[in-house]
């Protein structure tokens, strides 16, 4: 697992762009939390084998519930993201953030956070924005939404054929976000995809744990 560095003001460089690339887990499942999902819950999806868990809270994240998370990562060796605050995703010292279009730049987060953090970067539908935002320095970039999707409405919809492009020209890993499921998700492991992305799909499952082992299946 990558360990967490002090803030520097360093930015990007080849040198921690390898090592990321070299250190980063097995494809799999990118978890993101339904709000404050119970620790039960959460610790179920680590132990299914989640690669990375991130922290989705748009109204008022709970920091102590997160510093109890990046706890649990920690313990199964699951990366541990912040959404869209890097300030939060600081002070719970996690192993990066994931921006958006309209959320702080990508250089303020490598600044605040340090070379060795992770910062994703959402892409949605745009292979000009995916290879703009790998120059930039992202360590991941997320395309979608793929499918319809329960948690954010969009009209934006990413393809099988841009994932596709997207796997030919970049160097770094892709996630595929937005409606899947265990049901559409197999197309898009057959095109290359790195990690796939689900909330309600595993947040919103009777069993997320269940869940997500149904999902780090499909990746053997």
């Amino acid at each position: 697992m990558l360990a967490y560095t002090a803030p520097s003001q360093s930015g990007y460089s080849i040198s921690r762009y390898n090592i990321l690339m070299t250190s980063y887990p097995n494809k799999g499942l990118y978890a993101i939390t339904n709000n404050d999902d119970s620790l039960t819950n959460v610790e179920a999806v680590l132990n299914a084998g989640a690669r990375f868990l991130q922290y989705r809270e748009k109204q008022s994240p709970n920091l102590d519930h997160a510093k109890k998370l990046r706890s649990l990562c920690t313990t199964y060796q699951t990366r541990f993201i912040i959404n869209d605050d890097p300030e939060f995703a600081l002070s719970v010292k996690a192993d990066g953030v994931h921006i958006g279009e309209d959320d702080d730049s990508y250089q303020h987060a490598r600044d605040l956070l340090g070379d060795d953090a992770i910062i994703g970067i959402s892409c949605y539908d745009s292979l000009d924005l995916a290879l703009s935002a790998k120059k930039l320095g992202a360590d991941y970039i997320a395309l979608g939404a793929f499918f319809p999707s329960q948690t954010k409405q969009t009209t934006r919809r990413a393809s099988i054929e841009l994932l596709i492009k997207a796997k030919q020209q970049l160097s770094v890993p892709v996630v595929a976000i937005g409606g899947i499921t265990t049901e559409n998700a197999p197309p898009l492991i057959a095109a290359g995809v790195d990690y796939i992305a689900a909330i309600n799909s595993v947040f919103g499952h009777e069993e997320p744990g269940v869940a997500a082992k149904q999902f780090t299946d499909l990746f053997k």
